[in-house]
C-alpha cells in the first residue's frame, strides 16, 4: 500500500524498493489528478513534471555523493559485526551453550537465550547501514513533539487528548530500511520521510530510522504491548521524561532498571525544561541522574561509556540541535546494533548465571574417591577375606609342618566347625544382611553428595541421578565380581561356592601366587551370606621342605624310640631303657618345637598374604564402583565443566557497561 504524498517537501511513505517507487510513479502518470507528479497535457511545460523532479533529485544525489542510490544498490551485510569482533564468538559460544544444555535444562530456562540468538540472526540479515532508534515515554512527556522536531515536519500527531500516539510511526532518513521496518511490523501507511535539508546534522543522520512509540503507561493494554514488542527489536531507545513523571516507578521498575545493561544504547532526555524556572532544570536533571544510578544504569559522563542524559525543550527547540548532533555521531558509528545485541547477550547470560556458576570448586577429590573405595571394601568384606586368607595360609603351614597327631586332631575338630563341607555355614542374620546393602547405598549417596556439592541445581541433580542409576545392581555386581575372583585357583581348577548359593557369590580374593581364598560366614554386598572354602593352596615358601623333613625326622624318632622300647619290653632287644627313651623324648619334644618354629616363621608371610588378598579384593570392588558410579559421575562433571567454559566464553567479552 502506497501512502499519499503530503504537500510538504520530502514528507511521505518510504517505498520498500525500486519496484514500489516505480509502481508509484506509473500509477501517478496514469492518474489524471496525480498531483505534482501527474503528466501534463501535450504541449505543456515539463519543468514541474516528473522528468524535472527526477532530474532535480539526480542532481541532489550527485551533490551528496549519490548516497541514496548507493544505499539501494549495496548488498545487505551482517549488522555491525566486523570480522574478529567480540560479538560473533559470543553468539557462537551462546549457541553452543544452549545446544549442550538442552538435555539438562528445561525449555523455559533456555527460552530467553534462544530468543536472543533468533533476534541476533534476524538483525544480522538486515541492513547494516541503518540504526533503528525508538522514542519512548509516558503520556504527556512530549515524545511525539520531539519526534516531529527531529524529523523537521509534523509527522506524529500531538495534542491534549490522550493517548495521542496509538501505533508506532517510523521516519527513515534513507532508503533501504524496509526490511527493518517489516521486522518491527510497522505498516507502510505509517512510514514517513523527514524534511530533507542540507545541514551537516541532516547529513550525519543518514541511516537513521526513528520510531515514535505509543505511551508506555497508556490505559490501552495494546499500546503497552506494542511498546514492549518494539523495544525488544530496536537498536537504541530515547526515553523522554518530563519534570512531573521523571521519577515514575512504572518507568524505572518496568523499563530502566531491567534495561540497565543496555546503557550504551540508551538516551534519557528530560523534556519540557521551559516549564522550569531558574536552576530548577539542573536540579531535576541531577535528581534524574541519581535515580538512574540507583537503577544500576551507567551514565556516559567524563568520556566513559554509558547512557546519555540531557535536558531540552522539544516545544521551543532548546537542546534539540545538541540531541541531533549526538544522534548523528551515534548513527555514523554504526555500532548500535552490535552494542544492543551484546547487551542482550549479557542479559541472557545474567539470567543463566544461577544454572551455570557453581559455588566453590565442585568435583570428586582424591579423598572422596578413597572414602568411596573404603566403603565398598567394607561392604564386600575385603577385610574379612584378607583375614581368612591369612588364616588359610597359616593353616596350610600348620598342615605341612605340624605333628601328625595334632593334625589328626585338628581335622577332627574341623569336621564339627560351621562353614566346613561337613557342617555348612548358617545364613547371616537379617540385620547383617540389611547392613551390607545399606553400606553400598550409603557409599553411593555420600560420593554423589560430595560430587554435587556446590553445583547449580540442574547439574547437581544430573550428578545424583548418574550415581543412583549406576548403583542399580551394584551389590549384586560386587558379589559376582567376588565370585569370579574365587572361581579358579592357580592351577586353573574351578572353585565353586557352597551348595545352595547358586545365585550368590563368595567373598574372595586372588592371592599373590594366583591361589584364591574365600571368606567364610560373611554377608555379601547384596545382603546374602556366603560360606566358602580354600580354592587352591597358598604358595609354599622355600623353607617348607626343610621344615617338613625335620618334622618327619622327629616323627621317625618317636616311632623308632617307641619301637625300641617295645622291643625291650617284650624281650626281643636287650634291656636299656635310657637310650630309646631319650630318642623317643627327642622326637616328642622336637615335633612341637619344629611346629612352633614354623608357626612363628609363617606369621609374616601369612600376614602379607592376607593383606595382598584384601588389597586385590578392595581394588576389584573399587574398580567395579568406579565403572558403575564414579565414571558416570565424572562424565557429568566433565559435561558441566564444558558448558561452564562455554558460559565463560559468553560473558568474558562483554562490551556493555555493567
Amino acid at each position: 500500500m502506497t501512502a499519499v504524498v503530503d504537500e510538504g517537501p520530502g514528507r511521505g511513505e518510504i517505498p520498500a524498493s525500486h519496484e514500489d517507487r516505480n509502481q508509484e510513479h506509473r500509477s501517478r502518470r496514469r492518474s489524471p489528478d496525480g498531483g505534482r507528479a501527474a503528466v501534463p497535457e501535450a504541449g505543456g511545460d515539463w519543468n514541474d513534471g516528473l522528468i524535472a523532479r527526477r532530474a532535480a533529485a539526480k542532481a541532489a544525489d550527485s551533490e551528496r555523493g549519490n548516497a541514496r542510490d548507493d544505499d539501494v544498490r549495496l548488498p545487505q551485510v551482517e549488522a555491525y559485526v566486523p570480522s574478529g569482533g567480540p560479538l560473533r564468538p559470543r553468539l557462537d559460544a551462546l549457541r553452543e551453550l544452549v545446544g549442550l544444555s538442552r538435555a539438562r535444562l528445561d525449555r523455559a530456562t533456555l527460552a530467553e537465550a534462544g530468543r536472543v540468538l533468533d533476534e541476533a540472526a534476524a538483525r544480522q540479515r538486515l541492513s547494516s547501514r541503518h540504526t533503528v532508534v525508538a522514542i519512548a515515554g509516558a503520556t504527556g512527556s512530549g515524545k511525539s513533539t520531539l519526534f516531529n522536531s527531529l524529523a523537521g515536519v509534523p509527522i506524529s500527531d500531538t495534542g491534549l487528548r490522550r493517548p495521542t500516539t496509538a501505533a508506532p510511526i517510523a521516519c527513515s532518513w534513507t532508503d533501504g530500511a524496509a526490511g527493518l521496518l517489516d521486522r518491527l511490523a510497522i505498516p507502510g501507511r505509517l512510514r514517513r520521510r523527514p524534511q530533507q535539508g542540507v545541514t551537516d546534522a541532516d547529513e550525519a543522520l543518514q541511516g537513521l530510522v526513528l520510531v515514535d512509540l505509543p505511551d508506555h503507561d497508556s490505559a490501552a493494554t495494546g499500546h503497552r504491548e506494542q511498546v514492549d514488542r518494539v523495544l525488544a527489536l530496536v537498536d537504541a531507545v530515547i526515553w523522554v521524561v518530563d519534570p512531573e513523571k521523571y521519577a515514575d516507578a512504572a518507568l524505572h521498575e518496568r523499563y530502566l532498571r531491567p534495561l540497565a545493561g543496555h546503557a550504551e544504547v540508551t538516551f534519557v532526555v528530560l523534556n519540557q525544561i521551559d516549564r522550569l524556572p531558574g536552576d530548577a532544570a539542573d536540579q531535576v536533571l541531577d535528581d534524574l541522574r541519581r535515580l538512574l544510578d540507583e537503577d544500576g544504569m551507567a551514565l556516559g559522563e567524563h568520556g566513559e561509556p554509558g547512557a546519555t542524559v540531557m535536558s531540552l525543550s522539544a516545544l521551543t527547540g532548546e537542546g534539540v540541535g545538541e540531541l541531533r548532533e549526538m544522534l548523528g555521531r551515534f548513527v555514523q558509528e554504526r555500532t548500535a546494533a552490535a552494542r544492543r545485541l551484546s547487551a542482550d547477550v549479557d542479559a541472557a547470560a545474567a539470567r543463566l548465571r544461577p544454572v551455570y556458576v557453581a559455588e566453590g570448586r565442585p568435583g570428586l577429590g582424591e579423598g572422596a574417591r578413597e572414602e568411596f573405595a573404603d566403603r565398598l571394601a567394607e561392604a564386600v568384606g575385603a577385610a574379612a577375606a584378607g583375614q581368612a586368607a591369612e588364616r588359610e595360609w597359616r593353616r596350610n603351614a600348620g598342615r605341612a609342618c605340624g605333628t601328625p597327631w595334632l593334625r589328626l586332631w585338628r581335622w577332627y575338630e574341623s569336621t564339627r566347625r560351621p562353614g566346613s563341607l561337613e557342617c555348612p555355614a548358617q545364613p547371616a542374620p537379617p540385620e547383617e544382611q540389611l547392613t551390607a546393602r545399606q553400606r553400598v547405598e550409603q557409599a553411593v549417596r555420600t560420593v554423589a553428595d560430595e560430587a554435587a556439592d556446590g553445583l547449580p541445581g540442574p547439574w547437581a541433580q544430573a550428578v545424583r541421578e548418574a550415581a543412583v542409576n549406576g548403583a542399580e545392581g551394584l551389590p549384586e555386581a560386587l558379589d559376582e565380581l567376588a565370585q569370579r575372583s574365587g572361581a579358579a585357583d592357580g592351577r586353573g581348577r574351578t572353585v565353586s561356592c557352597s551348595p545352595g548359593d547358586a545365585g550368590g557369590a563368595a567373598h574372595g580374593a586372588v592371592g599373590p601366587g594366583g591361589s584364591t581364598v574365600v571368606a567364610t560366614g560373611v554377608a555379601g554386598a547384596s545382603g546374602v551370606a556366603h560360606s566358602g572354602r580354600v580354592g587352591g593352596k597358598p604358595p609354599r615358601p622355600r623353607w617348607w621342605p626343610a621344615a617338613v623333613l625335620a618334622q618327619a625326622s622327629m616323627t621317625l624318632l618317636q616311632i623308632f624310640g617307641g619301637l625300641w622300647l617295645v622291643g625291650q619290653i617284650v624281650g626281643v632287644l636287650e634291656p636299656g631303657f635310657l637310650t630309646p627313651a631319650l630318642v623317643m623324648l627327642a622326637g616328642v619334644i622336637g615335633g612341637p618345637l619344629v611346629e612352633w618354629s614354623c608357626a612363628a616363621a609363617a606369621r609374616g608371610p601369612a600376614r602379607r598374604y592376607g593383606q595382598e588378598a584384601e588389597r586385590q579384593l578392595r581394588e576389584a570392588a573399587a574398580a567395579c564402583g568406579r565403572a558403575r558410579v564414579l565414571d558416570p559421575v565424572a562424565a557429568e562433571l566433565v559435561r558441566y565443566r564444558e558448558v561452564r567454559e562455554r558460559y565463560v566464553a559468553v560473558t568474558e567479552f562483554s562490551t556493555t557497561t555493567r
